[in-house]
């Protein structure tokens, strides 16, 4: 008896292992088949873009034609570049019951960016509703605001119909969610893993975005930034963060795509997908949330896609206006706390300068590389409501020179006006600031007995 059961169990794992690899097998032919356009003409999966027989990749993963979903694409606006760009940015969209922001969402993407920029990004677009009438009416509004994107393979509109979409209800009720709840998260989770699906081998990253978000301005500029700084770490990553929020600015290596889609296709009912995307993120190693300050997307939906009901999530890291300071030197008399030094607060990112209780006198100075005519200042101090700068002035100079310590600053110095509740905020001073300065400073007019912490300062410059 014990026998027989035995023999049983080991003809039924081998079963098991033949009828897993007759299905896989079955998806990679079927991966084969041509997507359709409008033109009739057949678009070959995009997983296939790589070749199985190169040998400079670091491992099967990044051979790029593995684990392909059973889906075809209607690619309903515009076509891929032919040659991979730096990045794709993609983002679903479905018919809202209370207004629609994906118009909005697009013309910030585009307009926050420079023209180089443009060149080297992909936005793909899935219209994710089955309402056809809806479609082509959104997809119209797309080809007269953005022909030029689409004609420039910046912009590509797709759809995947309802019959690549496994069952839609009667589905799990985890978390005790509502069945009209699971089934929209669960359709969420599958929209996002044929975009993520598509997308992959479009460009050498992938950004997820929602339908309702604003950009910061030269959002990719600080994007490539990050990931120089992230492989200048020696670090393990699978996940930038660019939002504290959802699914929004949500960065992955291209090669990590047919990954991300085959886990949200397979887990696609047990949770919402920003939960899912947690646990990808520890499965390829990276333990920790690697969350990037400031944030360069911010959610200005007002209600949200589900139900229309009211939604006032925002993101308290986001700046309009991110951006780069040019080059410069600083320093600073006052004693450092840890490794806090004074050029923290004048680059981009989530660092600060923390110094010890200034006297009247101290100062941070910031020494421009190249003279420029500052048309705007901005600084910020504290952290959490502490160690805010209590008494200071900003001030501008002219003319560079070497103190007695050896540092360089400028011989003369115009106030632009008081630290006030521990910020000081300058616009539009081309007018009064017609020529070039070559330093920016902060002079302490009094004693403080708080430490002080000066956590941002940024310049806009006449270009």
């Amino acid at each position: 008896m014990q026998r027989q059961l035995k023999r049983n169990a080991v003809l039924g794992v081998f079963l098991l292992v033949v009828v897993l690899y007759l299905i896989t097998f079955s998806d990679f032919l079927i991966s084969q088949k041509a997507r359709s356009s409008p033109g009739g003409e057949p678009v070959w999966d995009r997983l296939s873009w790589k070749s199985w027989s190169g040998s400079d990749a670091e491992s099967w993963v990044d051979q790029g034609g593995y684990l392909p979903l059973n889906v075809s694409y209607q690619v309903l606006a515009g076509t891929p570049a032919a040659q991979q760009k730096f990045i794709t940015v993609g983002l679903a969209s479905i018919k809202r019951n209370k207004g629609s922001y994906l118009l909005h969402t697009l013309r910030s993407l585009f307009s926050r960016s420079s023209p180089e920029e443009r060149s080297d990004m992909t936005v793909v677009v899935l219209l994710a509703d089955f309402d056809e009438a809806w479609r082509e009416s959104t997809v119209g509004e797309i080809r007269a605001s953005f022909h030029g994107e689409l004609e420039q393979g910046q912009l590509v509109v797709i759809h995947v119909p309802l019959k690549f979409y496994p069952p839609l209800r009667g589905l799990k009720r985890n978390y005790d969610d509502a069945p009209e709840r699971v089934t929209f998260r669960s359709k969420q989770n599958l929209d996002y893993a044929y975009l993520i699906h598509y997308s992959s081998g479009l460009g050498l990253y992938y950004l997820q975005v929602e339908d309702d978000v604003v950009c910061a301005q030269n959002f990719l500029t600080s994007i490539r930034k990050h990931i120089q700084e992230q492989y200048g770490k020696s670090l393990t990553w699978a996940t930038l963060e660019f939002s504290a929020l959802g699914y929004i600015g949500k960065l992955y290596k291209s090669v990590h795509l047919p990954l991300l889609a085959r886990f949200l296709f397979l887990f696609y009912q047990e949770m919402p997908c920003d939960w899912l995307l947690a646990h990808f993120r520890e499965l390829l190693t990276q333990k920790e949330r690697i969350l990037l300050k400031p944030s360069l997307f911010q959610h200005v939906g007002s209600f949200s896609s589900f139900q229309g009901t009211y939604n006032k999530l925002r993101d308290k890291d986001f700046e309009e206006g991110a951006y780069f300071n040019p080059p410069a030197d600083v320093y600073s008399d006052l004693s450092v706390y840890a490794d806090h030094i004074p050029r923290l607060a004048w680059e981009s990112g989530e660092g600060f300068f923390w110094g010890r209780s200034p006297q009247s006198g101290n100062y941070l100075t910031v020494v421009f590389r190249a003279p420029a005519v500052v048309t705007g200042v901005k600084v910020a101090s504290g952290k959490e409501g502490k160690d805010l700068v209590e008494a200071a002035a900003v001030e501008l100079g002219q003319g560079i020179q070497t103190t007695e310590k050896g540092e360089k600053s400028c011989k003369e110095f115009r106030s632009l006006g008081p630290v006030e509740n521990g910020g000081f905020k300058a616009e539009n001073m081309q007018d009064e600031l017609g020529s070039p300065s070559s330093c920016l400073r902060i002079r302490f007019t009094a004693r403080q007995r708080d430490w002080v912490v000066i956590s941002k300062i940024r310049i806009t410059t006449k270009s």
